[in-house]
């Protein structure tokens, strides 16, 4: 079993950057595709972006690519998401999440899941 443990989420102006970590239990997680989510109120959770096993490849949502990045350290048990350029529209709260399988866009393919981090991005 896998524990995920987010943070480094806060209120930013637009244009402004965060950077979100987390933290995974376990001495497996290499062995886990991982991705971030995010859920703003009112709308389902989307798909931002995702990272294989190794690290070597990497996808990203339409609305992130250019502006966010993803990245993990697996003798760390990290993956973090550099957010640069903020948007308003980014306000949500962003969940990280683990995959056994494939590295995917779909949620339910995804078997753990953090607490979540709030995102707020003032305009």
């Amino acid at each position: 079993q896998v524990q995920l443990v987010e943070s480094g989420g806060g209120l930013v102006q637009a244009g402004g950057s965060l950077r979100l970590s987390c933290a995974a239990s376990g001495r497996t997680f290499s062995s886990y595709a991982m991705g971030w989510f995010r859920q703003a109120p009112g709308k389902e959770r989307e798909f931002v972006a995702a990272i294989t096993r190794s690290g070597g490849s990497t996808y990203y949502a339409d609305s992130v690519k250019g502006r966010f990045t993803i990245g993990r350290d697996n003798a760390k048990n990290t993956v973090f998401l550099q957010m640069n350029s903020l948007k308003p529209e980014d306000t949500a709260v962003y969940y990280c999440a683990a995959s056994s399988g494939l590295v995917t866009a779909r949620p339910r393919a995804y078997d753990y899941w953090g607490q979540g981090t709030q995102v707020t991005v003032s305009s």
